[in-house]
């Protein structure tokens, strides 16, 4: 069965100002903090979280996705 294919876009809606962001996912690392472009706020991955679009986004990030025993 071949792999689904990995989504490199996500949604980040911060908590803050509930501002909604397309974002493209890195695909090498994990993104542990993002800012808001509307309110500045600095967001950071929810403890358990790998990184903040596991967090905050729509889709998990490429690791997650693809199941990476050495998830970030």
């Amino acid at each position: 069965m071949p792999n689904a294919p990995i989504e490199l876009t996500s949604t980040i809606t911060c908590p803050e100002c509930d501002r909604k962001t397309e974002v493209e996912m890195p695909t090498e690392s994990c993104q542990f903090f993002w800012e808001c472009p509307v309110c500045k706020t600095v967001l950071r991955a929810e403890e358990g979280d790998c990184c903040v679009f596991c967090s905050y986004g729509t889709v998990p990030c490429p690791s997650v996705q693809r199941k990476d025993e050495a998830c970030c």
